[in-house]
C-alpha cells in the first residue's frame, strides 16, 4: 500500500511501514541465503560478504543499473528516492530486484539535507537505524582514522622529547616527521566548521606536540574511500598499511605501516566489509555500504555491495553521488575500472525545479520556501535550463552506457513542462520516463521500470574516458573538457609541482584520478548554473590517498569539512519518551 506522502513526514511513513516490515530471517529465506550468512543487529543485519560471494561465485551476474542525476539544487534531486522507486517499480513488475545505497553521514542528517533514505513511498526502512549509526561502519572508520592521528601525534611528541637512545630502548626508530607537512587530519561525523583549523598540543611537554591541525567530515576519510573500492579483507588490510599520514623532513612519506598502527586500524574496520541489509517501504532488499559526498570523496556505494547484488538479483541498482559530472564520472572511470564490472543502464534523475534553476530561476536556499517560479508553469525558464540535462546525457553517452532520464515528478509539475523535457531528452538519444514514486511507490514507477528493463536488454559498448597510462595533468584536462565543458585547466605553482612529482614517480602511475569539485555547478564555481561556457578549471592542490590509490586534484575553494547552517534539522529531531521512537527525521 502507498501512504499519503502529501500529509505524512518521511519518518511517519517509515514508522507506519515498519509495522509490516519483513524480518531479517524472512529476507534471508527470500534471498536464498543460509542462516550463518546473516549477522543480525536488532531488526536489521549484516551480510557475511566472504561466505556469500564464495557460495554464489559461479552464478551469472544480473543487470547492473546505476543511478545518477543532473546538477542538483542545494535541496538535492532525489537519486536515492529514484533508486528506491525503481526497485519498487521493478518489484511490481515481478522482477528479482535489489540494490545498494550509501550510508548517510551524521553531518547532513543533523543539518539541512536530512537523511539519505529516499523519501515518501520510495525510501529505505527502518529510517531511524539507517539515519543514526546503522551497524557502526562510520563509527569504526572514524575510530580507525583517528587512531592513526593518535599514533602520529604521539610519535611526534615522543621524538621531540626523547633522545635516539631512549627511543631505541622502546624499540622505536626516529621517523623525523615534518610538522609542516602532515597530510592527515582528524575526522568527526558532523558539519563542524569551527574545527576546520585548530591548534593542538597546547600545554606542557606531556600534553602532546603543539602544531596546527585540522578536522574533516568522517565520510571524506581515505578509509571510507578504501572501503568503497576494496574487494575483500586481505585487500583492505594491505591498503590500510599504505596510507600516507605525513612526510619526514627529507620529503619521504610516513605511512600507517611506519607508525605500526595499520593492523589495529584493520581490527577496528574488520566488520565494515560486510554490507548492512535493509528493505524498501514495499519490502524489496536494499544493502547499505560505504558513504556519501562525491564532491570530496568517491561517493559510491561499494564494489563489495555491487558484487553481492549482481549475484543475488536479476536487476541490481547502485547509486553515485551528486550529478553525472562528479558521481557518474567517478563510477565510470574509477569504480568500474577497479571492479571490472560494466553497467547496463544509467538512470539520470532530473526535476523540473532544478532545470528551472539552471535556466536562471531565483536562488534556491535550503530552509526557505521555494519561489513561485518553481511551483508555477514557466516553459521559457525550463527550456533555458534543459541545457544542463542535455550536457549530462552527453556525459553518460560518452561511456557507451544507455541513459534513461527519470523525471522525478512533483505535484506542481504541469503536463506541458513534462512533455517539453521528454521531447528534448528523446531528441538527445535518451529514453525518458516520468515517475511518481515519491507519491505512489512502485505503482508510480512502472513507466521508469519498463524503460530501464528495455534499456538493460540492449548491448553496451562500455569504454573509459582515458587510459591509465595517461599522465595526471592530461587526465585532468580530458575530464575538464569532456565532462565539465571547460576550455582548459590552470594549475597553481604548488599544485603543478605536486602533479609533476607524481607523474615522474612510477609508484603513482596507476593511481586513479579522483576529482574534488563543487557539486552545485558543472564548473568549479557553485554560482555558475546551466552549462557554463568560456571558463578555465583552476586546480589549487593535489591530495594523495596512497592506500586507496587515488590522486585527488582539488578545484576551487571546496572544504573537506562542511558547515552547519543556521536552521539545522537537529532542531526538529526528538524522542517520544513514551515509546522511545525518534521523531522528526527526514
Amino acid at each position: 500500500m502507498a501512504y499519503d506522502a502529501t500529509k505524512m513526514a518521511d519518518w511517519e511513513i517509515s514508522e507506519a511501514a515498519e509495522k509490516h516490515m519483513k524480518s531479517i530471517w524472512q529476507l534471508q529465506e527470500e534471498l536464498g541465503l543460509e542462516k550463518d550468512e546473516i549477522m543480525p543487529y536488532g531488526r536489521i543485519g549484516k551480510l557475511d560478504f566472504l561466505k556469500i560471494i564464495d557460495r554464489f561465485k559461479d552464478r551469472p551476474d544480473g543487470k547492473y543499473i546505476e543511478v545518477t542525476a543532473i546538477t542538483p539544487t542545494p535541496l538535492g534531486e532525489g537519486k536515492t528516492t529514484t533508486s528506491m522507486g525503481l526497485i519498487e517499480g521493478l518489484g511490481k513488475r515481478g522482477k528479482n530486484v535489489g540494490g545498494c545505497i550509501r550510508q548517510p553521514s551524521g553531518g547532513p542528517t543533523m543539518n539541512i539535507k536530512g537523511s539519505a533514505a529516499g523519501g515518501g513511498n520510495a525510501q529505505a526502512i527502518p529510517l531511524t537505524e539507517f539515519s543514526m549509526g546503522l551497524t557502526g561502519d562510520i563509527n569504526d572508520i572514524m575510530n580507525a582514522h583517528n587512531l592513526a592521528m593518535v599514533a602520529l601525534t604521539a610519535r611526534m611528541q615522543h621524538e621531540f622529547n626523547y633522545s635516539d637512545d631512549i627511543l631505541a630502548s622502546k624499540n622505536l626508530k626516529r621517523l623525523d616527521i615534518d610538522p609542516r607537512n602532515v597530510e592527515f587530519r582528524w575526522v568527526i561525523d558532523f558539519c563542524a566548521q569551527a574545527l576546520r583549523n585548530i591548534i593542538i598540543g597546547i600545554g606542557g611537554k606531556m600534553d602532546g606536540f603543539m602544531m596546527e591541525s585540522h578536522f574533516a567530515i568522517a565520510v571524506s576519510s581515505e578509509l571510507m574511500a578504501i572501503l568503497s573500492i576494496v574487494r575483500d579483507l586481505p585487500d583492505l588490510r594491505e591498503r590500510l598499511g599504505k596510507i600516507i599520514v605525513a612526510y619526514d623532513k627529507k620529503g619521504n612519506p610516513v605511512t600507517t605501516a611506519d607508525l605500526e598502527v595499520d593492523g589495529a586500524m584493520c581490527a577496528w574496520m574488520r566488520n565494515t566489509i560486510n554490507p548492512t541489509l535493509l528493505q524498501t517501504v514495499e519490502g524489496q532488499p536494499v544493502m547499505v555500504h560505504a558513504g556519501p559526498f562525491a564532491n570530496i570523496a568517491v561517493g559510491q556505494s561499494s564494489i563489495i555491495g555491487d558484487r553481492i547484488g549482481l549475484k543475488l538479483f536479476d536487476y541490481h541498482v547502485t547509486e553515485s553521488g551528486f550529478g553525472c559530472d562528479i558521481g557518474f564520472e567517478k563510477f565510470w572511470n574509477v569504480k568500474c575500472r577497479f571492479s571490472g564490472l560494466k553497467p547496463n543502464v544509467s538512470v539520470l534523475t532530473a526535476t523540473i525545479r532544478a532545470l528551472k534553476m539552471h535556466g536562471g530561476g531565483p536562488k534556491v536556499v535550503p530552509g526557505r520556501p521555494l519561489d513561485p517560479a518553481y511551483t508555477e508553469q514557466n516553459l521559457e525558464l525550463l527550456e533555458k535550463g534543459i541545457v544542463n540535462l542535455l550536457h549530462h546525457i552527453n556525459i553518460v553517452k560518452q561511456s557507451g552506457v544507455k541513459p534513461v532520464v527519470c523525471i522525478n515528478s512533483f505535484h506542481t509539475d504541469t503536463q506541458e513542462e513534462i512533455d517539453l523535457v521528454k521531447r528534448y531528452a528523446e531528441q538527445a538519444g535518451a529514453r525518458c520516463a516520468v515517475s511518481q514514486h515519491w507519491l505512489k511507490g512502485g505503482e508510480g514507477a512502472l513507466e521508469l521500470a519498463d524503460a530501464v528493463t528495455d534499456a538493460a536488454n540492449e548491448e553496451v559498448d562500455f569504454k573509459f574516458l582515458y587510459p591509465l597510462e595517461m599522465p595526471l595533468r592530461e587526465r585532468v584536462d580530458v575530464i575538464a573538457k569532456n565532462v565539465y565543458g571547460a576550455d582548459g585547466v590552470s594549475w597553481t605553482p604548488e599544485a603543478e609541482a605536486k602533479a609533476k612529482k607524481f607523474e615522474s614517480d612510477p609508484a603513482f602511475r596507476d593511481f586513479a584520478t579522483m576529482m574534488v569539485k563543487t557539486h552545485l555547478s558543472l564548473s568549479h564555481d557553485p554560482n555558475l548554473k546551466g552549462a557554463p561556457k568560456g571558463w578555465i578549471l583552476p586546480i589549487r592542490d593535489v591530495l594523495v590517498y596512497a592506500g586507496a590509490k587515488f590522486l585527488c586534484p582539488v578545484a576551487g575553494t571546496i572544504s573537506l569539512m562542511p558547515g552547519t547552517a543556521s536552521d539545522p534539522a537537529f532542531r526538529r529531531i526528538d524522542v517520544d519518551t513514551k515509546t522511545g521512537k525518534v521523531t522528526g527525521l527526514f
